[in-house]
């Protein structure tokens, strides 16, 4: 799981609503894509100035701004100032700790988001800031880099598929926003393969390098819920709402991802047991195999105690001990301690204590 460290620290002190980049360090130039499209027209293509996509704001299309890449404050806050956002939005868009949240700021509203992915080479779940800003005819998205998961927005706008060119921008909203948390399904896909072989193999063997392996697992979902929980509220206050910004009709949209939201969360919580219940058999398994060496251990300690009783017998010094001056004394001790210990044996066997 990659974790940032977040300079906090640097905003102490500061106006409300100073913009102030708190996130991972990137030299990456800022990279701001247009899709601009309607019914009959798409026009999709890169700025190379913040100042150009102001054109867009009173488009009668529907115009989509995405800016990847949030350490060039000055970018954001130009972009910012031409469609008139607030400076406590500013803020939270370069400050990338946010928790999902949504605020109603009457001409625009502002929705931050956590997009989840799954990471094959570090093998474990990463995290980014998604920012996003409906207004009448337009939405606004900031991601702290380039790669996201609209890959799916992209094509059904390109090649005309389902109703979202036919559609305002609170519909191209609503499809960010459900291909986030679908995104979501995806993470939980591949950690639940993760949990799956994990139970197997602590079913197996109680391997020490497998408990570091379940508190790692443990973490990832505690991460996930931390992350995906908002998002529940976020939904639900954009439903309870009153926002112009979002018609009727894509409310329903919108419910539809709310229930997404809450089969995620159920699932999360469910993976979170299993893998408590994943810990229980490791330690139960742990002990049981300890059980087994401490019975096997038992049962030789046991049997040599009659025979350590015998040897300790015949190790004596005594002067006039009748089996001493005996031919066959030494191989009748050991025949009554075989004996002893062959007798003990049938009846720890008849026991069924091994």
């Amino acid at each position: 799981m990659v974790r940032r460290v977040r300079r906090s620290s640097e905003k102490i002190g500061l106006a409300p609503g100073t913009a102030v980049f708190l996130g991972e360090p990137s030299d990456e130039p800022l990279r701001i894509t247009l899709i601009d499209y309607d019914e009959d027209r798409v026009d999709e293509r890169g700025l190379d100035d913040p100042e150009e996509s102001f054109a867009f704001r009173e488009a009668p299309t529907v115009s989509w701004i995405n800016v990847d890449g949030l350490h060039d404050v000055a970018a954001i806050e130009s972009i910012a100032g031409r469609f008139g956002l607030h400076p406590l939005a500013v803020e939270d868009v370069v400050h990338t700790g946010q928790r999902s949240k949504a605020e109603d700021y009457k001409d625009s509203l502002f929705i931050v988001l956590r997009m989840l992915s799954y990471d094959e080479q570090a093998d474990g779940v990463t995290d980014e800031q998604v920012s996003l800003v409906l207004g009448p005819r337009w939405v606004l998205s900031f991601q702290e880099r380039t790669g996201d998961v609209f890959d799916g927005v992209r094509e059904r706008i390109r090649n005309d598929k389902g109703r979202i060119r036919r559609a305002n921008a609170d519909y191209l909203a609503y499809s960010l926003i459900d291909a986030v948390v679908d995104q979501y399904f995806v993470v939980l896909e591949r950690l639940g393969e993760r949990v799956e072989a994990l139970g197997e193999e602590v079913s197996e063997r109680a391997d020490p390098k497998k408990l570091d392996e379940i508190r790692r697992l443990k973490r990832e979902f505690l991460f996930l819920r931390k992350s995906i929980w908002p998002l529940r509220e976020v939904l639900s206050g954009i439903q309870r709402g009153e926002s112009p910004l979002f018609d009727e009709h894509t409310l329903i949209y919108l419910r539809d991802v709310y229930d997404h939201t809450i089969q995620v969360i159920d699932t999360v919580e469910t993976y979170r047991d299993m893998m408590a219940g994943l810990l229980d058999v490791y330690l139960t398994s742990v002990s049981n195999r300890m059980n087994e060496v401490m019975k096997v251990l038992t049962i030789i300690a046991t049997i040599f105690i009659p025979l350590s009783f015998v040897a300790g017998v015949y190790g004596m010094n005594f002067a006039h001990m009748p089996e001493l001056s005996w031919r066959y004394g030494y191989f009748g001790a050991l025949g009554v301690m075989g004996a002893v210990a062959l007798g003990m044996l049938a009846y720890f066997k008849r026991k069924g204590w091994f």
